[in-house]
């Protein structure tokens, strides 16, 4: 828990700087009908501006000091009835249902935080406040230097934009790197693909996203997967595997008639992603068992 008791200390003497808790308030655009998320209150200075907005403020806490700090603020106010508290850690937790998910993420838990909240979907939009190179990760576009399965994934599943600036000095002691606020908005309609494949494709093209894509499907551990996956696919689909099968072979096909081969993963736009994974499928090559 040594990272999160330093996150709250860091939040806690963040949200000194009332202009940064207000434009996160303001770019979360909350209605009086609203429940909002909150994960990390801290003290809940950031809380408190969520109370005088929402009809309900759900606030994830893990650290027991800052539970108690939360209970003593906001005891005997008019908005103690709007504050629940869950007191836990919010990756290994079910969320409830919400409408707006406003968050100041510690580093560690970051991406699996963002894969968990677009896998829920079910919100309008998410402020949320990260290290300013996970943001900038997260808005990269294709041929950024950033630009990796984060981004990919991300932009896949919603819309994300950059939407503030925190520089370290916001903090007292400031930290060593400066923090950004990205907006989140889940994807309507949600795209029609299967995640798990699109995710094990994701995870191989990435791995050397400056390589192109024939060089990294020549890994000897690649070829083993997507033999394996083969094999389990005909099996499921009470389909022999034809005895002359080769999966290199396959793959070179697959690459000639796709003009991919030579691609790098760094350069691929999601829509080119997509592609790529429907020339594998249509040949029964899969990325998930």
């Amino acid at each position: 828990k040594q990272w999160y008791h330093r996150r709250v200390r860091e939040a806690v003497v963040s949200t000194q700087s009332t202009g940064v808790v207000q434009s996160i308030v303001d770019k979360a655009a909350i209605k009086s009908s609203d429940v909002v998320m909150e994960i990390g209150p801290g003290t809940g200075n950031l809380t408190a501006k969520l109370l005088e907005k929402a009809k309900k403020v759900i606030a994830f806490e893990i650290d027991p000091r800052m539970v108690a700090e939360l209970r003593k603020r906001f005891m005997g106010t008019p908005y103690f009835s709007k504050l629940e508290i869950v007191v836990g850690d919010c990756i290994k937790s079910d969320f409830p249902d919400f409408d707006v998910c406003v968050a100041n993420m510690p580093y560690q838990i970051s991406s699996p935080f963002v894969f968990k909240l677009l896998l829920h979907r079910k919100f309008r939009c998410a402020v949320l406040m990260f290290q300013k190179e996970f943001a900038d990760r997260l808005v990269a576009k294709p041929g950024d230097k950033l630009y990796c399965r984060l981004s990919a994934n991300t932009q896949l599943m919603s819309r994300v934009n950059h939407v503030l600036k925190v520089g370290r000095n916001n903090f007292k002691p400031p930290p060593k790197v400066d923090s950004s606020v990205v907006r989140i908005e889940p994807m309507n309609p949600t795209p029609k693909i299967n995640f798990m494949e699109w995710d094990g494709l994701t995870r191989i093209v990435f791995t050397r996203k400056n390589k192109s894509l024939a060089a990294i499907f020549k890994s000897k551990s690649v070829l083993e997967l997507l033999t394996k996956n083969y094999n389990i696919f005909c099996s499921l689909n009470n389909t022999p595997v034809p005895e002359d099968f080769d999966i290199k072979r396959t793959l070179d096909e697959i690459f000639q008639s796709n003009e991919m081969g030579e691609t790098r993963s760094r350069t691929m736009s999601n829509d080119q992603l997509l592609k790529l994974l429907e020339s594998f499928n249509s040949r029964g090559i899969h990325f998930s068992s």
